[in-house]
């Protein structure tokens, strides 16, 4: 613990709780939408905003939560409204945005540990106004996930249902775009476009495996992922390891323990008890005939 004596650390850890706390948050939503994936096409959009940063000389982050969210806006427009499915739409944010990021790279003349950090965190370089950054906009959407639970949930659940019920149904899908965008942009400096989708889900789908209703799913869900970010960032600094591999394996490690307990649990529930039989008679006793 000596190691969490220096302000860098202490940032990384407070970065790493934040966004820890916000993903899963946000994961639930796109889980049960069935786009688990969508951070990691998000993410690569992500970093095309990175190297635009890097070339222009501007701030990164913000120039990706821009690039980031223009580009999820775009791809739930054409997901609706277009004949482009969501898989194809998932796709072109793969391919399109690690291009576009990998090429400004290039250009901006930056070195390929600059780049490393961004795909993979770098929480140990984390600065005061980064911190700043991440924790406003996680406490943003960690409190809109929150306060608009009833509506998210509800065009998570059925779509059509909701828009009979009068809900701003597209409004909701770009504010969860937009929310998405937001999320991965944060998370860059803490587990890296590559591994941020991975922090949305798999605290879900451990939640999932011990908890019936939504909102007990969701509160689990964060509380596994505020241990994984904790735990990970205390492993990577004790181990020297990668920051955000060591906070994905430790989410990882935490969803086989929790699905190993509740298939445990479910078998000792399922046991077939044994019928109690009747006493019988001892020898020296007399049994009465009342008929």
């Amino acid at each position: 613990m000596e190691l969490f004596q220096y302000p860098y650390m202490q940032r990384a850890l407070i970065g790493a709780l934040v966004i820890g706390l916000a993903a899963p948050a946000l994961g639930i939503y796109l889980v049960q939408r069935r786009l688990a994936l969508i951070g990691d096409g998000v993410g690569h959009v992500a970093l095309t905003g990175v190297g635009a940063g890097l070339l222009l000389n501007r701030s990164p982050v913000l120039v990706a939560v821009i690039v980031a969210s223009l580009g999820a806006i775009t791809i739930e427009l054409v997901r609706a409204r277009g004949r482009t499915s969501g898989d194809l739409a998932l796709a072109l944010l793969f391919y399109g945005g690690i291009a576009g990021g990998v090429m400004l790279v290039g250009l901006s003349d930056s070195t390929s540990a600059s780049l490393n950090a961004y795909l993979f965190g770098s929480l140990s370089t984390i600065k005061p106004e980064d911190l700043v950054v991440i924790a406003v906009l996680g406490a943003a959407i960690l409190l809109t996930m929150l306060a608009l639970r009833p509506a998210l949930f509800a065009i998570c659940h059925d779509e059509e249902y909701a828009r009979v019920s009068g809900l701003p149904v597209r409004t909701l899908n770009l504010l969860l775009a937009v929310a998405t965008a937001v999320t991965v942009t944060i998370a860059m400096r803490a587990v890296g476009v590559l591994l941020i989708s991975a922090l949305m889900v798999v605290p879900v789908a451990a939640a999932q495996q011990v908890t019936r209703g939504f909102r007990s799913t969701m509160t689990a869900a964060m509380t596994l992922g505020l241990f994984a970010a904790g735990s990970g960032v205390y492993v990577a600094a004790t181990a020297d390891t990668a920051p955000g591999a060591s906070v994905v394996l430790m989410a990882i490690a935490s969803f086989a323990v929790v699905a190993l307990a509740g298939a445990g649990w479910r078998t000792l529930r399922r046991r077939p008890v044994a019928p109690a039989t009747a006493p019988t008679a001892e020898p020296h006793e007399v049994v009465l005939d009342r008929s």
